[in-house]
């Protein structure tokens, strides 16, 4: 079997920013949501999606927070999007799908944590991350653990990450230390591109085993100097910025493999679409759970 562990998060900035608003019933702005649950039917509509869960960022704060003042927070999102985070939770659990909706930690923690959990377990062949995100990429492994663009229909297994970033996914969070992540408030070191970064991390793997001594370095001399100034002036923060790009895999969470199997949307599902103003959503749910 396959498991799928949804970007949740990704998935409600996607329906908010792609297809146009739309208001429910009672007025209230509804649109990423119901663009979120029409993504996850097509998802469920594929015969190998069996098991799967979705992880939200319930609140944009984490415990990163509290270790660097300039990592992300809510601000700057867009009220009618922050406002549905807590209704796009509901329209999962709706619809039968494990929902972790993240306080302390990030979604992307949680899918980590589950990654590693799951990934080994007898009957389980491949761990599909389904998100774009750079920080995932660090789960990767062979073939066993990949993550799948669902938008354009790519997927990244270990191959594909050097490809495309030029280190191996265990690299990703020194990769990301240097160059930055605008996304997450990561600033970076001063004058680490991608491209030097990807060349001393494709050498040495990691920030600590980057030699001080440039003779080691594969590289200009004129340009190593400088990129060893900066980093031996910035070493410190690389470390805490490694720290904030490293994902944790110690997310209390409680479900079991047999936990994320689909068995159907609850009935209630209906009533919560009819809220929405989508009554034909139901209409795509090919597998129901009786009622209790």
């Amino acid at each position: 079997m396959k498991i799928h562990l949804v970007d949740g998060t990704y998935e409600l900035f996607r329906s908010f920013y792609g297809p146009p608003p739309k208001k429910a019933p009672d007025g209230r702005e509804v649109g990423a949501t119901i663009g979120l649950l029409r993504s996850m039917l097509v998802l469920l509509s594929n015969p190998e999606v069996t098991h799967l869960a979705c992880a939200f960022d319930h609140v944009v704060e984490s415990f990163r927070n509290d270790l660097f003042a300039g990592y992300k927070t809510g601000e700057g999102i867009n009220p009618e999007l922050l406002t549905q985070f807590p209704l796009a939770e509901q329209a999962v659990q709706a619809l039968g799908i494990v929902a972790w909706p993240m306080v302390e930690f990030e979604a992307d923690d949680a899918i980590a944590t589950a990654a590693m959990r799951f990934k080994d377990q007898p009957g389980v062949d491949q761990v599909v991350i389904c998100s774009p995100d750079k920080d995932l990429t660090q789960l990767v492994s062979g073939q066993q653990v990949v993550c799948w663009d669902r938008r354009r229909e790519i997927i990244y297994d270990e191959t594909a990450v050097v490809e495309k970033y030029g280190v191996l996914p265990a690299s990703i969070p020194d990769y990301l230390a240097l160059v930055g992540d605008s996304a997450d408030g990561i600033p970076g070191i001063p004058t680490w591109g991608a491209k030097s970064t990807a060349a001393l991390l494709s050498q040495f793997k990691h920030i600590e085993a980057i030699p001080e001594d440039i003779a080691a370095w594969e590289m200009n001399p004129g340009r190593a100097r400088k990129l060893a100034e900066n980093l031996a002036a910035h070493r410190s923060e690389a470390s805490l910025y490694r720290q904030l790009a490293t994902l944790r895999t110690d997310v209390p969470l409680e479900e079991q493999l047999s936990d994320l199997e689909w068995r159907g949307a609850h009935p209630e599902f209906r009533g919560f679409c009819a809220e929405l103003g989508v009554e034909d959503i139901p209409q795509r749910v090919h597998l129901w759970l009786e009622k209790s």
